[in-house]
């Protein structure tokens, strides 16, 4: 008999998900415009005028959107590709002087800075009742090589904008409100998606993993960070970790990362779910050769192995039926990479992620490769999240994009971010805005100045309802 092309016994590999859920608030007090009572307390005093303290107060929530406009272009120039490409990958010296300029813009904003030992940057602005659980809100600003310069920026940039925003109108905030800057939401360098949202949520398998990670130029993550500044004295990370109740709330706000609010021309998003994500690295071992003297029938070709995963991937997840559930193999390198060579190794990552749409609640994957051979280092991935459920945020998001006369749609996101984990401990919510074509990830990536201001005003609004609750 002919040698197989590979030895072949097929697994089936299951996804954990969980989707976050947001369910709407119901208001206890019936009776009162909540929108009233909240434009009552926006100033933060009672008042007898309800009807022109609304007017009054809103009408106040101007957004400078040239000046944020601004700061995102500012910011793109700190850059290891040309424009108007960005790359920015963490802890390198464009990510530090990133940092400084984020640190600055919360500086001139009032708010009290202070970092962690992986670089999530905070700033604050002190409520008048700073012994409650204070409402957060922010993204990241790191960026994959040759992406666009709105990805989780406009979430930081914008967060600050809203501050401002209710600074000039005057608001004066009872729960503590705070801007997060966090650490590699990206796994550029160190193959580790939102580290430092997930430390922050208490990670301990990904605190301890860090102590033992390298990058492709075998340079470790202590390295790299005390490089940048961080983790100087100390090679313990859970000082990261958020003690119980140091959030009452967080808000993200982002470009959709997809086409659906600029092709139906609504300028909100109102995030209900988050497709939870989950990765698996495999290794194919087979045998290598000489290209033109091996024959077809007689070859153990480890490429042709990792080829015949990355299909049944996206055959897998078109059979589930459902249009959220997603997979990509965004990573396949082969040994030793020569046209005239067999190869003799493959490795390749497969990315999903998965929505309470699909019919049941796990995606199988059919993988080609003996148990063996399945790398099992993960770097401290995880997969697997509670389920929460988020009174007031969702309602907060939707009761601002009302009052401020936006049209709004409830949605999905299909991409993850550091709100999943900031989920673990609080409740949470994402504000999405347009964004052209749908397109992230690249340098076509763009957001209008009307729907960046737009989402700040209702991020502003929401911010302001969280902090009187």
């Amino acid at each position: 008999m002919p040698q197989t092309r590979h030895p072949c016994v097929s697994l089936l590999l299951i996804c954990s998900f969980l989707s976050i859920c947001l369910i709407p608030s119901v208001f206890s007090e019936k009776d009162e415009d909540p929108t009233i009572k909240t434009m009552h307390q926006f100033s933060g005093y009672q008042t007898s005028e309800p009807e022109s303290c609304f007017s009054d107060s809103l009408s106040s929530l101007s957004v400078d959107a040239e000046s944020l406009q601004k700061q995102i272009d500012e910011l793109a120039t700190f850059s290891d590709s040309p424009p108007p490409s960005v790359t920015r990958v963490l802890y390198t010296d464009k990510d530090v002087a990133a940092r400084r300029y984020i640190k600055n813009l919360m500086g001139l904003s009032g708010l009290s800075v202070r970092e962690d030992a992986v670089g999530n940057i905070f700033g604050q602005w002190e409520g008048h009742e700073p012994e409650l659980g204070a409402v957060a809100t922010g993204s990241h600003i790191d960026a994959i090589p040759y992406s666009g310069k709105y990805d989780g920026v406009v979430g930081v940039l914008g967060a600050i904008e809203a501050i401002n925003v209710l600074k000039r109108a005057g608001f004066k905030p009872k729960r503590s409100l705070e801007v997060i800057m966090f650490t590699s939401e990206e796994p550029t360098r160190f193959g580790i998606s939102c580290l430092g949202s997930r430390l922050m949520a208490g990670s301990e398998s990904l605190e301890k993993a860090l102590k033992n990670i390298f990058d492709s130029q075998n340079v470790s993550f202590l390295d790299a960070a005390r490089s940048a500044g961080y983790a100087l004295d100390q090679d313990d990370f859970s000082s990261v970790f958020l003690k119980s109740g140091a959030y009452s709330g967080f808000v993200e706000l982002h470009i959709e990362q997809g086409p659906l609010l600029e092709a139906e021309g609504i300028p909100i998003g109102v995030v209900t779910a988050i497709a939870a994500p989950a990765s698996i690295k495999v290794d194919f071992e087979g045998e290598g050769g000489h290209a033109g003297a091996v024959l077809m029938p007689n070859r153990n070709d480890a490429g042709l192995a990792a080829a015949e995963l990355a299909l049944a991937v996206e055959k897998h997840v078109l059979a589930s039926g459902s249009i959220d559930t997603v997979g990509t193999v965004g990573i396949l390198d082969l040994h030793p990479r020569a046209v005239n060579s067999i190869p003799s190794k493959a490795h390749l990552e497969i990315g999903t992620s998965c929505l309470p749409s699909f019919p049941t609640p796990f995606l199988f994957l059919a993988i080609l490769v003996s148990p063996e051979w399945w790398s099992k280092q993960e770097k401290g991935k995880e997969t697997a999240f509670s389920w929460r459920f988020f009174w007031g945020i969702i309602g907060a998001m939707e009761d601002a994009s009302r009052e401020l006369n936006l049209k709004y749609k409830l949605m999905v996101s299909r991409a993850y971010h550091d709100s999943l984990f900031m989920a673990r401990v609080s409740p949470m919510g994402m504000i999405f805005i347009p964004c052209y074509k749908g397109y992230s990830h690249k340098p076509e990536e763009h957001a209008t100045k009307e729907d960046m201001a737009n989402g700040v005003k209702v991020l502003a609004l929401a911010l302001a309802k969280l902090s009187l609750s």
